[in-house]
Formats: C-alpha cells, sequence, structure tokens
C-alpha cells in the first residue's frame, strides 16, 4: 500500500477522508477496509474455516504484473516482503514481472518461500502467450512447484497500460462476471489446447472454477477439441466466487480435483454457503497432490 500510495498512475493509492481508495486502469474505485485487514483478523477467520492454512495470493486485477519491469518490481518486492513477513497459518504465491519474463525469477521467489507461483489468466489465454511464458512455465515444473492462474488482465498492447473508458452506469460487479469469467476460460482452454503437452508434469490450481470452463466439455469436444481434459489429474480449481453447489456441479464433471478457495476480503465465502458443504477429505487429498512441494494441507476435522 505505500509503493502503491507513491505513485502517480495506475494502479495507486489516494487516502481520502480517512479512506484507502485504490484506483485501476480498467475498474472503478476499490475503498479498502484497513481495519478489517489485519493479520490477527485474518487467521482467525482462516481459523473460523477450518483450515490449517492459508496462501495469500497478489490479485492480478491491479496490473502489476504487466507494468514495465522498472515499476512492477518495487511493487512486486513490496508485497513479497509484506506477504512473507506473515506468520502461521499463512503462506505466500510469488508473483512476477510479465514484461521480458524471466525464469530465473521463479528461482529467485522459491527461494524467498513461495510455495509457487501465481499468473494472471489474461497472460496464459492464447496459445502465444503459453508459448511466450514457455520457460517460466517449464522452470516452475523442473522445480516440481505449482502455477496458481488468477483472474487478470492479458499484457497490454504497445508495452502501455491505459485505462479504458468506464461508464458510472456500469454495476459494480460488471468486470467479475465479464472479463474476469472469460478470462479464465480463456486460460483453461488454451491450456489443455496447448500447454498441457508442452509442460505434462506441471501443476495448475485455476481459480474460480476456471470461470466454469469445464462445464463446456461437451461443447469443446463437439467442435473439435481435446477431449481428455476432464482426465487432466494435474489440473485443479479452487472455488472462490462460487457456493457448493457449483462447486459439487464442477467436481461430478471433473472427478474431483477441487480446492478450497475464497476471494477475501472482496467477498465473504460465508455468503456463498462456504466452506460448508465440500468434500473435505477429498478437498484434503486434492490439495496435498497440488502443493506437494511442501506443506499446504487443509484441515479436515470437517
Amino acid at each position: 500500500m505505500e509503493a502503491l500510495s507513491a505513485r502517480r498512475e495506475f494502479p495507486f493509492i489516494r487516502h481520502e477522508n480517512g479512506l484507502a481508495v485504490l484506483y485501476l486502469a480498467d475498474e472503478r474505485p476499490y475503498v479498502i477496509d484497513l481495519s478489517s485487514e489485519t493479520p490477527a483478523r485474518r487467521a482467525s477467520l482462516v481459523e473460523r474455516d477450518g483450515l490449517d492454512r492459508a496462501l495469500v495470493c497478489l490479485s492480478s486485477p491491479l496490473g502489476i504484473e504487466s507494468l514495465p519491469r522498472d515499476e512492477a518490481v518495487p511493487l512486486l518486492d513490496a508485497y513479497h516482503a509484506g506477504a512473507l513477513a506473515l506468520e502461521d497459518p499463512f503462506g505466500v504465491w510469488g508473483a512476477l514481472p510479465l514484461r521480458d519474463p524471466d525464469p530465473d525469477d521463479v528461482d529467485v521467489l522459491l527461494a524467498r518461500g513461495c510455495v509457487g507461483v501465481s499468473l494472471p489468466a489474461g497472460a496464459i489465454s492464447t496459445l502465444a502467450g503459453i508459448a511466450r511464458l514457455r520457460e517460466v512455465l517449464g522452470r516452475l515444473e523442473s522445480l516440481d512447484a505449482p502455477l496458481l492462474v488468477h483472474a487478470g488482465p492479458e499484457r497490454p498492447a504497445r508495452g502501455e497500460l491505459r485505462a479504458r473508458e468506464i461508464s458510472l452506469e456500469e454495476p459494480l460487479w460488471w468486470p467479475a462476471m465479464t472479463r474476469y469469467v472469460s478470462g479464465m476460460q480463456a486460460a483453461w482452454l488454451a491450456f489443455i489446447a496447448a500447454g498441457r503437452a508442452a509442460h505434462p508434469e506441471l501443476r495448475v490450481i485455476f481459480t474460480m472454477l476456471a470461470g466454469l470452463a469445464p462445464l463446456h466439455i461437451d461443447r469443446l469436444c463437439a467442435r473439435g477439441g481435446p477431449g481428455t481434459c476432464s482426465q487432466d489429474a494435474l489440473s485443479f480449481y479452487d472455488t472462490s466466487s462460487y457456493g457448493p453447489a457449483m462447486a459439487r456441479t464442477v467436481s461430478d464433471a471433473l472427478g474431483g480435483q477441487l480446492l478450497y478457495g475464497s476471494d477475501r476480503p472482496v467477498v465473504e465465502p460465508s455468503e456463498l454457503g462456504m466452506p460448508a458443504g465440500l468434500d473435505w477429505d477429498s478437498v484434503s487429498e486434492c490439495t496435498g497432490r497440488a502443493l506437494s512441494r511442501g506443506a499446504v494441507a487443509v484441515g479436515a476435522g470437517r
């Protein structure tokens, strides 16, 4: 937040009338509730959810990863310094700059203690994107570290992160139901079309149930796409922003592969009926397989 407050271009934070307001390039401003975002409070919510540990991820819709490298690195360093300073029950997903991607960044993040690396969905939402990040994905694969695919923008054209025109009539939920969903679906399709063949041992976790892309398997096959995607034992799906009914539907389509995730602090999972209603034995087993490089297992006490 300190690093974002010092910026003059998107993304940045301004402190106004006692509020911390986040400004993004292509979304309406968002007020951060500082009083609720304390480690102690968030740890109590992890315990309430019945988890042993929670992994914190940079919010990719901020667009930080796509900034010019000299702008992205200080912000990412600030994120990692703050997140890695948290004590149990928190772990951290690392994030890296996407301009001139360097696979050595993966080694640095894992050496600092990150469990794996997150990428915005837009970065791998095309076959060209998969190819462009081939060395980064390959380094993750060779180090047996997982990839988390998070909703977020693609790499801006011409190296510029520009603000699009935002209509005040556009509902606050509009991006989450349009760009986020379509971006996750495109990332899932691109990965099963080209990523999996190129990286057969890479463990991949798609947030928000991959925008429900797995439910389109029949249509995918009918249009000539790969028909074996539902049998991919190394692709996993976190439940963030969905409730138990949809989680079960996706689980049935995939034969399991679910992990528990939430959109805190934007959406409280209890508002969606989560985490109640999940098959915790299955979720715990999948979590162990998805994150086997060290140490994350959800509590199976439910």
